[in-house]
């Protein structure tokens, strides 16, 4: 069927025609394509495109709940017997109903004197990455994409992530420590929704004009990123980042991402 359209890929009820539907649609109506979609094979994965997708030159993601299966303050928070209060905050965060860094900047306060050690079990007992996550960047680096991880996190969490999982940079918050313990402060400008989209057009910029992106995000700060990419697909995603994207990952892994691109499974690289 024409390329233009949308691509669903991995729904139930689409098994009897493969992994990936394209439907056409005369009218480019999102929203009527949108409804059609959930109505009728939802859960599944979709990208609504009006050209055949091509593969980025920049794929730029969120971290938690996105490239890993956490929300890393949150499993912090627990070794400070503190996780109900914090991950209560983290949500409301998540589903656009509180100022990001002011809800930030309230839970790490709550962190205060928590030593650094308890960081580093954390990462290590706690942080999984997410399925299809290592797949997703080796493939897209393989054929040329710079990959930049930026997430509204910790660079404690965010660079040993990053560095597993092969992204070319990463961009994110900076806990402040004075003799092995949490202070409660962050340190440097704070890596918030406006820093999210910012990072990705000048990443863009560097690319040259005409460039395609690819960004990946769970969470209400991560739509002006969404937006702002050729390709803006919401990963189990809270309803406002989803309505935000031109699509979305409701049923498969992260490979579901290289699927809706089109490229062929022959073609993944393992990570």
């Amino acid at each position: 069927m024409e390329a233009g359209g949308v691509r669903v890929a991995s729904s139930s009820m689409l098994e009897f025609c493969g992994e990936t539907l394209e439907i056409a649609s005369p009218d480019n109506d999102e929203n009527v394509l949108r409804a059609a979609i959930d109505a009728h094979f939802s859960p599944c994965d979709a990208l609504l495109t009006r050209e055949e997708p091509i593969v980025p030159r920049l794929f730029i993601s969120d971290m938690d709940s996105t490239m890993i299966g956490q929300e890393c303050i949150d499993e912090l928070a627990d070794f400070a017997g503190i996780k109900p209060q914090i991950a209560a905050i983290t949500e409301r965060a998540m589903q656009g109903e509180l100022d990001f860094e002011s809800a930030l900047r309230e839970r790490v306060l709550l962190l205060r004197d928590l030593s650094e050690q308890a960081i580093i079990e954390c990462l290590d007992t706690r942080i999984n990455p997410m399925p299809g996550a290592g797949t997703l960047v080796a493939t897209l680096k393989s054929k040329g994409c710079r990959t930049v991880l930026v997430t509204g996190g910790f660079h404690h969490f965010a660079d040993p992530i990053g560095q597993m999982l092969g992204f070319d940079r990463v961009v994110g918050n900076r806990l402040e420590i004075a003799d092995g313990k949490l202070t409660g402060g962050l340190v440097g400008e704070i890596t918030d929704s406006s820093v999210k989209r910012a990072t990705l057009l000048a990443e863009m910029s560097d690319l040259g004009e005409g460039a395609v992106s690819l960004a990946t995000g769970d969470g209400a700060n991560d739509i002006p990123m969404l937006e702002a990419a050729t390709y803006g697909i919401a990963y189990r995603a809270k309803p406002k980042a989803r309505a935000a994207a031109n699509g979305w990952i409701d049923r498969g892994d992260l490979t579901s991402v290289l699927q809706l691109l089109g490229i062929p499974r022959e073609e993944w690289v393992v990570g």
